[in-house]
Formats: structure tokens, sequence, C-alpha cells
């Protein structure tokens, strides 16, 4: 068989990419095709869908409801302001571990991955422990006189801003952590003997030559930020809705599948829309800069 495909470069490039392209089929292709399908039938008296099915487009129309709409909106928001902080905090702990000697370098690198080892659920749950009303924050204002009772730290938007920003953190910093550790500093000293203060320098040379690690942060951190439904359940108690916990609870209590799978393919397909326009931009800025 080997000898077969040596002598014919399709062939190895087909054999090359089956294994891959088949299990996109699998596993990403055929489960959007069937959410699309179940998108497009009306629900059933008790849930799922109605059989057989009625094909209909009212699931799009009642996601442009002004309600839906405005979680929506809330959604976008509350990604937006978690991704800032998180490349506005991840940025800065980035560079210094890239001026750090290697052996130490690596040793930040594995405390940046360390809560990849540890389960998304157990650390939310962690994290809402240390917010509580008995919680370590509470406990330290209150025994230094901070405060005289214990502050609404959990069930509101702040809490939940604060366990994605958590949570996602390491997604800003690795990339920016690559993009960054191949930067020539060396271009700082030059851009100083030119007569730039350290501010110029690193808007004019350092920030542009590592904007595709910011852009890549960006984009790891909002996506998911957007459609997260863990976080705002446990951190928000119910009182915080996102679009997640939107399409969360028509797949649940709801059982209203067709609405659920609609809202899903929109969020899908507006923060595509969003993220492709967002690399367009980038690069027309990059060729009007080189030009």
């Amino acid at each position: 068989m080997l000898n077969l495909l040596r002598g014919h470069r399709p062939l190895r490039l087909g054999a090359l990419l089956a294994p891959g392209a088949l299990w996109m089929l699998l596993f990403f292709n055929l489960p959007l095709v069937i959410v699309l399908f179940i998108s497009l039938v009306e629900r059933g008296r008790a849930g799922g869908i109605k059989l057989p099915p009625v094909f209909t487009f009212g699931n799009y129309g009642q996601f442009f409801d002004a309600l839906y709409l405005g979680i929506f909106a809330s959604s976008v928001r509350i990604g937006l302001i978690v991704t800032v902080i998180c490349v506005f905090l991840g940025y800065p702990l980035a560079f210094f571990i890239t001026r750090r000697h290697p052996r130490w370098r690596d040793t930040l690198l594995l405390l940046v991955m360390i809560p990849f080892w540890t389960n998304f659920l157990v650390r939310t749950y962690a994290l809402k422990q240390v917010l509580g009303a008995d919680g370590i924050v509470n406990s330290i204002l209150l025994n230094f006189g901070l405060i005289s009772r214990p502050l609404d730290l959990l069930f509101n938007e702040f809490a939940v801003i604060v366990g994605l920003v958590y949570g996602y953190l390491p997604f800003a910093i690795l990339p920016m952590y690559a993009s960054i550790e191949k930067f020539d500093f060396t271009l700082m000293e030059a851009a100083a003997d030119l007569g730039a203060n350290l501010r110029r320098a690193f808007l004019r040379v350092m920030l542009p030559m590592t904007l595709p690690g910011v852009v890549a942060a960006f984009v790891l951190v909002f996506v998911p930020v957007v459609g997260a439904f863990i976080t705002p359940d446990i951190m928000g108690g119910g009182k915080v809705e996102m679009i997640g916990t939107l399409i969360n609870r028509q797949f649940g209590t709801a059982r209203n599948w067709p609405f659920g799978s609609a809202i899903s393919l929109v969020l899908m397909a507006l923060v595509l829309v969003g993220v492709i326009a967002y690399f367009r931009s980038g690069a027309a800025e990059r060729e009007r800069r080189a030009l």
C-alpha cells in the first residue's frame, strides 16, 4: 500500500487528510446539520420536536424579539468587558514572563497553566466560596475593620465578570506570551536612541509588532465568554441572563429544542461575522501602515 502511495502525490495527500476530514465530518459538520434541522421545525407539545416534522422559520424570528436581543446585547457587553480586562491583565504578565531567566520562565508558564489541570466547574465553585458572605474576601475585610457587614459579591454581574476573568485569563496570557517572546527587544533600544520615550516606543514599535498575539487573545477569550453558561449560572445565581444560559434553559427546563437550536446558530453566525470583520479590518490596517 505504501509503495502504491509513494508515486502518487494526490493519493498520499488524500490519505493524510482523510482521518482529520472524517473526524470533522462526524463530530463537527454532522452535529451542525442536526442542529440546523431542529432549528427549522416546530416544537412538539411535550417538548422536543414535532413528529412528523413541520418546517418553519418562526424560531429564528422569535430570537429577534426585543427581550432576546437585549440578552444578546448584554452577553456581548459582558464579553467585551471580560476580554478587555483579560488583555490588560494578561499583557503585562506575559511581558514579565518573557523577560525572566529561562528557568524561571518555565516555572511561571507552568503556574499559568496549572488551572487547566482542574475541572472548570470545580474552579468556579471554589471561587464561589471565596466570594461568599463567609468567604475569604469578606472575612479579611471584616477582620481588618474595613467593612461592617459582608459585601454582596455573589449573584450579580460583578461576580459573573470576576468568574469569567478568572476562568479565561490564561487563554489571553498564552498567545500574547508567544507573540512577545518573538519580539526583538533591541528595537526598543533603537527607538530610544532615536529619541522616543518608553511610552512612544511601546505604542509605535512593540505593540504593533505583538498585535497578532493580542488579536488571538481577544478572539480566544471573547468567543467562548459570549456563549458561556456555567459561570453565569453559578456565579450569577440565575439573576444574570446571558445567551449561554438562555440556550441551556431552552434545552433543559423549557424543552424548546427548535428555539434553542436557532439561538445557537444565530449566535455562532453573529460571532463568526464579527471575528471575520475584525480580522479583515486588522489586515487592512496593517497593509495601510506597510504602504
